[in-house]
């Protein structure tokens, strides 16, 4: 039987639990649905019974994901399952079968087809698509790419069933009625279950031939476990055990319970690194296991010979990884493969491996709930644990998943305690207007439509709960008002009455001060009965009598109320600035569309509300700042360019500043780009004050930092040369040179960009796409 003629049997090879049973039927009734469901519950089922309905009546399924190298594995997978000429996949820099039944793709290029770009029109793009899957929806958390979700789903066409996935949070009701609202239909399947259940351990660097359980059998901290202690070390306190030599014994002793494998969550890649380095010398491997792996291991390194002299084979021969994205991604394609087979028994990993790619373990380590960032060390949040903690437990493999937290002198075991039953944290949203949403719904929609579809934001259906402590003030403000302005004088006297008996007070105490003095003065002089005396004796008098006719004057909460009255100014001041500011964030999202078009205008990619020739082009760009990139072109910077010196602009333009820019290149960087550099540091500096001036914040990148490596490299200098020239992780050097490709992808297919460009901008493509950088399948 043809492939494509396959009927697929909506029916599984094991029972389906009762939350895949509610999702498969929210589906047949044609309603879109979101499914919480912890780490390793069984989502990815509840597609797969999508996609056997629609290959089955000859419909269409989009597959999204946040990563790319989760959308490879997802490709794989469902080629495995459902036939190769039935799979698609698109990611930035990959397009296979296309036109498939079932197209995988990462969210942002699903995003872009919504908004009908490069990447064809929406009515061809969509057509015949029944189903998209958002996995890994619970991303729209993320600082920097939240917003796509969002924008898939506010702008995806109504008679699409979404599918959207996600691990546990708070507010997933919040969630689905916001889908509702701006979708269709969509009903919440929610389940706290795990198959797998998960044990909390602990373990003590100052004891480490133990490993006690976190919760007592009544409920608590276990009494047994002690805090960790520190020691005095010159003027500053250091933790006990800082040799680290407790990472031996900790893996030696999950290996003799039968507790592996295991991924050691670290939060550095210095010390990933270190602690595979030091279990390297352990003997996890049985010798079927050992001949094994270095069967696959050499076998790989023949497909990849680029890998041969890297450092972390030696820990990979003895079933040790670390895995960080420091690494090249054919290295960590090679651990994940080896690790998926059972071949890799401990993986230190730093937490980006606990995001979505299918590596489950019998035993997760977290060695401190507290991180490192940019603003210092923080605590974990729910949600951060419970993505790690949540990889212990194989289905099918395991009866129970361990969970161990390596106690440190920075965390008390109640603190602990305290985040493993922590309830999943909110999911909120980080939609941000661009130029490029701007360009493209004012290309489509006039500009009240557009701010309609702005409006429809769950960043603005959720601003109740996320302005909460905003309100909370207000609230306060007003309360203490009405207070003062409801206040029931025993005498019935009005403010205005108490504020005039208050002034009348206030003078008559000058006024005595006054007359005092005078006194002294005539006194002094020797003239009694003095004329200015008595006048201002009869004042002081006349000032006196007014108070003393009051009925405040002897009024026992006049204090009280003068005080409340003399605030209330104040008061009301403040309830009106933070009014002001409740209504600005409440629509802050159409505020920054109104900034961003101001700029557009001023630079001319707007007229009339609606995009200029230039401004079309510029709606099709994906990269920090647009409008940066599309004067690079309109001004001419990139013409007449090597490819080197093209690659090595664009390097800059995508390449953001860091803690660690103070290295200086051991490469040279070419004489042209240094002056192209000047010359877009000009264009960048009118843009920065044109962004001012209109209050839109939008990143302006320029930096040089890795030029001079992909000028070296696209000029056809050899990877290990590289290698020796650089200050840097290689991970990191794949990372830019991919995003520069992505950049220098987009001169090709976008509108208006002179040919001379495109075609250099595609000879570059083809001298950076090589070992080790091109795509890993």
């Amino acid at each position: 039987m043809d492939t494509n003629d396959k009927i697929f049997s909506l029916d599984f090879e094991f029972e389906l639990d009762d939350f895949q049973k509610d999702a498969a039927k929210c589906i047949d009734d044609g309603q879109s649905v979101v499914v919480c469901a912890p780490t390793g519950a069984g989502k990815t089922v509840i597609a797969e019974y999508a996609i056997k309905k629609a290959l089955n009546n000859n419909q269409r399924v989009f597959y999204t994901t946040p990563l790319k190298a989760l959308s490879n594995q997802k490709f794989h997978d469902f080629q495995e399952a459902f036939g190769q000429d039935r799979v698609g996949l698109l990611t930035g820099d990959t397009s296979i079968n296309r036109n498939a039944q079932v197209v995988v793709m990462t969210t942002e290029v699903f995003r872009n087809m919504l908004y009908g770009t490069n990447l064809g029109k929406i009515e061809e793009n969509l057509k015949n698509v029944k189903y998209v899957v958002l996995d890994e929806v619970h991303y729209m958390n993320d600082e920097q790419r939240g917003t796509v979700w969002e924008e898939s789903i506010i702008y995806c066409p109504g008679n699409i069933q979404l599918v959207a996935l996600s691990a546990t949070f708070s507010n997933s009701q919040e969630l689905t009625d916001w889908i509702n609202t701006v979708h269709n239909k969509t009903k919440l399947i929610y389940t706290d279950f795990r198959p797998v259940p998960l044990k909390h351990f602990y373990f003590s660097p100052s004891d480490s031939k133990k490993l006690l359980p976190l919760i007592a059998p009544g409920g608590g901290v276990n009494s047994k476990i002690q805090p960790e202690k520190k020691e005095k070390y010159g003027t500053k306190f250091k933790p006990k055990n800082d040799s680290e030599s407790y990472v031996l014994n900790l893996i030696n002793l999950l290996y003799q319970k039968e507790m592996l494998p295991a991924i050691y969550f670290a939060f550095s890649r210095k010390k990933c690194d270190t602690y595979a380095e030091k279990c390297s010398k352990l003997n996890l491997l049985s010798d079927f296991e050992a001949k094994r792996l270095m069967t696959t291991i050499d076998e790989y390194i023949l497909e990849n010979p680029y890998l041969a002299n890297s450092k972390q084979l030696e820990c990979l021969y003895s079933g040790i990884a670390s895995h960080h994205a420091g690494l090249l991604p054919g290295l960590k394609g090679l651990i994940e493969r080896l690790f998926q087979e059972g071949l890799i028994k401990v993986v230190f990993a730093t937490e980006t491996l606990a995001a979505g790619i299918n590596m489950p373990a019998r035993s997760t380590i977290i060695s401190s709930i507290s991180k490192r960032t940019d603003t210092g060390h923080r605590l974990l949040t729910a949600n951060e644990f419970l993505q790690m903690s949540g990889r212990a437990g194989r289905r099918g493999m395991d009866e129970v998943g361990y969970v161990t937290v390596v106690g440190t002198s920075f965390q008390t075991p109640d603190e602990v305690a305290e985040l493993v039953t922590s309830a999943a944290n909110p999911l909120e949203s980080k939609f941000t207007p661009s130029y490029s949403m701007v360009l493209n719904l004012l290309q489509r929609f006039t500009k009240d439509e557009s701010r309609e579809l702005i409006l429809k934001s769950f960043g603005y259906y959720s601003s109740s709960s996320r302005l909460k402590p905003l309100y909370v003030e207000q609230k306060q403000y007003q309360t203490r008002i009405d207070e003062i302005e409801n206040f029931k004088c025993h005498y019935k006297l009005k403010n205005e009455d108490i504020l005039k008996f208050n002034k009348a007070k206030n003078q008559y105490v000058q006024m005595r001060k006054l007359t005092n003095t005078l006194r002294k003065q005539a006194k002094q002089s020797g003239r009694k009965n003095a004329e200015e005396v008595n006048e201002y004796e009869q004042r002081t008098k006349a000032f006196l009598k007014e108070m003393e006719q009051s009925k405040c004057n002897n009024c026992k909460f006049y204090k009280k109320h003068i005080k409340s009255i003399e605030i209330l100014d104040r008061l009301k001041n403040k309830h009106l600035r933070i009014s002001k500011v409740i209504e600005y964030e409440k629509d802050i999202y159409w505020q920054r569309f109104l900034n961003l078009s101001d700029v557009l205008e001023e630079f001319s990619y707007l007229k009339d509300d609606y995009p200029t020739e230039i401004g079309i082009s510029t709606a099709c760009m994906r990269t920090e700042n647009e409008i940066f990139f599309s004067e690079l072109i309109n001004k001419g910077v990139l013409n007449n360019l090597s490819p080197s010196e093209l690659a090595g602009i664009l390097c800059a333009v995508i390449t953001e500043e860091s803690r660690n820019d103070k290295f200086i290149s051991k490469l040279p960087l070419s004489g042209t780009t240094r002056k192209v550099l000047s010359d877009a540091r000009d264009i960048l500096r009118k843009i920065y004050y044109v962004q001012k001036k209109h209050n839109a914040e939008v990143p302006l990148l320029l930096n040089a930092k890795f030029s001079p490596y992909i000028e070296f490299w696209v000029n056809g200098g050899e990877w290990d040369d590289l290698v020796k020239n650089m200050d840097v992780a290689e991970g990191d050097i794949v990372r830019v040179f991919k995003r520069t490709v992505d950049l220098l992808r987009q001169l090709t297919v976008i509108p208006n960009v002179p040919e001379d460009i495109a075609r250099t901008a595609s000879f570059t493509i083809d001298c950076i796409n090589r070992d080790p950088i091109t795509e890993i399948f």
